[in-house]
């Protein structure tokens, strides 16, 4: 039998059989709080392991520690000697049946950019391992969420505080769960002054219902929760940070009515892209985004 990874969220969303009770067990103040009141990662929390220069560009790879009790991987570009430079936090989509489904999507375009003037850090993430979603349940999902948000804050610290880069030039850039994260971590932290959301849902629900199956009262239940971290709750915020937002004409996991609402959530100034694609966009996207950063960002178009 060839059983793929699309073939068991299937069962799951079909089987009636796997009900799970939720029961989150938080602290005593908001999620968004937790979010809030995070720890800063310092230099010391950051280890460069391996280093090389190629074409012009530096890339650096490193390893966080993380204040939940893991450690993380992440790679830093950068033009050799390059100053003023613009800095692109990028995080990854979450697709386990893609090769590119961890922080190399946007390996090219961050040698790209740094040859244009920008230092881009891509970070490993929950959803770098290609089996995480399988291994969770909705008990999980607030917990997970938290730390995740925490862990974009820390990544943006150790972004910011490397020498040469300009401050008022910050963008982040998300594909899929990257994105909603991206869009989560914006509501509470201003520093980034541009935002690319690629695919994302509005809702995380939308999504960490697929699995396991969840019924009745525990439904309705994790929905309400998660109404506090849901993207959609955050994006207005980010005004007034430019947005643009791409997504896919036939993407199963985005439907067009549910891209609509997340833009329309957004405030001015907001630009929204189609593209005939699925889920993981395409060529053409990837250059329109390359050139709406380029100009945003005032980098090199040469």
């Amino acid at each position: 039998m060839n059983l793929t990874y699309s073939s068991v969220l299937g069962h799951g969303l079909e089987s009636a059989a796997q009900v799970i009770t939720i029961r989150i067990n938080m602290t005593n103040y908001s999620l968004l709080s937790q979010i809030q009141n995070y720890s800063p990662s310092t230099a010391d929390d950051w280890q460069i392991i391996g280093k090389e220069i190629k074409d012009g560009v530096e890339n650096s790879l490193l390893v966080a520690r993380t204040p939940f009790g893991y450690s993380r991987v992440a790679e830093l570009f950068r033009p050799e000697g390059g100053e003023n430079l613009a800095a692109i936090l990028y995080v990854h989509w979450y697709e386990p049946e893609s090769p590119n489904s961890n922080r190399r999507q946007f390996e090219p375009e961050a040698k790209e950019l740094a040859k244009r003037g920008a230092m881009c850090l891509l970070v490993e993430t929950l959803w770098s391992d290609m089996d995480f979603f399988l291994k969770r349940t909705q008990a999980d999902d607030a917990r997970n969420s938290i730390q995740e948000t925490v862990n974009l804050r820390r990544a943006l610290d150790f972004l910011l505080m490397q020498n040469g880069v300009d401050k008022n030039r910050v963008a982040y850039v998300g594909h899929d769960f990257g994105g909603m994260y991206g869009v989560l971590m914006g509501g509470i932290d201003r520093r980034p002054t541009h935002y690319v959301i690629m695919a994302a849902t509005p809702r995380f629900p939308d999504w960490y219902l697929y699995f396991p199956k969840v019924e009745g009262d525990a439904r309705a239940e994790f929905i309400s929760q998660m109404q506090e971290l849901d993207p959609i709750a955050h994006v207005a915020t980010l005004a007034p940070a430019p947005i643009l937002f791409q997504f896919s004409t036939n993407d199963f996991h985005v439907p067009r009515e549910r891209a609509e609402e997340f833009f329309n959530a957004a405030r001015e100034p907001k630009e929204l892209k189609w593209y005939d694609a699925g889920h993981g966009l395409n060529e053409n996207a990837t250059m329109e985004r390359q050139a709406w950063l380029k100009q945003k960002l005032n980098l090199k178009n040469e």
